[in-house]
């Protein structure tokens, strides 16, 4: 049975063995850009390259490879081999070049990707990403004894999508979760489409006079096909200069349908 591994990412996994020698120094890698985004027709091809910069003082490996990816609830990418037939995923439509190079100090290196939409593709938001993996350039040496290897991470999330298919996302529900702070404003977002949609508006605070007190701009994160996921937004900012009270958070979504997504909560500042 095929082996299927999930990479959790938050700024990508360090790989290490166990050691008996002083682990050498971590290369920093830097790619542009991160994010790719899209948009194309079925039987559409679209060619692009990533530039890897290396900013530190010693040559490094760099190797590539194709990814599937989601994200958690909590919007933390998941990293999984390529499978066919895998919704929304669109690896098995990539090629990229090249799959191994190394980079001297001060030096930069492209990749280069191509994605061959197929020409019965149903419309919707198909993603893929590309790894790339950072090594020493001089291997362990046979009997040097067991050293620290770091191998360190990183992805360009790359979103296809294919003709324009309707949104069709609801708000599930919105809370207020910690306190001080750690006050955040939480709202479930439920996407029924084929297709990826972007976050964007403000949440208001008011008064109990309905009063404006408090502007905040909704942070732009994806909301994938076909997927729940949540929208967090910290409201420290806007607390600071609040009296104890009672306030009403009212949270205004543009999320590509003919009409807003409003969500009403209370926010308590305590004394």
């Amino acid at each position: 049975m095929r082996c299927r591994r999930a990479v959790r990412v938050a700024a990508l996994a360090l790989l290490a063995s166990l050691a008996t020698k002083p682990a050498a120094a971590q290369s920093a890698i830097e790619a542009a850009p991160l994010r790719v985004e899209i948009q194309t027709e079925q039987g559409g091809t679209h060619t692009q390259a990533v530039t890897l910069r290396n900013p530190g003082d010693r040559m490094v490996r760099v190797r590539t490879t194709l990814a599937d990816w989601n994200l958690t609830r909590d919007g933390a990418p998941q990293f999984e081999i390529p499978e066919a037939g895998r919704p929304f995923a669109a690896s098995t439509w990539t090629r990229f070049a090249p799959p191994e190079f190394t980079l001297e100090p001060g030096k930069e290196g492209t990749v280069r990707f191509t994605v061959n939409v197929p020409s019965d593709a149903e419309p919707g938001g198909y993603r893929t990403g590309l790894l790339f993996e950072f090594l020493p350039e001089t291997p362990e040496s046979p009997g040097a004894g067991r050293q620290v290897i770091l191998r360190s991470r990183i992805a360009t999330l790359i979103y296809v999508n294919v003709g324009q298919p309707a949104s069709a996302v609801q708000m599930t529900n919105l809370q207020v979760r910690g306190a001080a702070e750690q006050t955040q404003i939480v709202a479930a977002l439920k996407n029924s489409s084929r297709r990826t949609v972007r976050t964007r508006g403000t949440l208001m605070l008011y008064d109990r006079t309905g009063v404006s007190v408090a502007e905040i701009l909704v942070p732009d994160v994806p909301v994938l096909p076909e997927s729940e996921r949540e929208l967090t937004i910290r409201a420290t900012e806007a607390m600071k200069p609040l009296l104890a009270g009672d306030y009403k958070v009212e949270l205004k979504l543009d999320l590509g349908m003919p009409a807003l997504v409003v969500g009403e909560t209370t926010l308590r500042v305590a004394r």
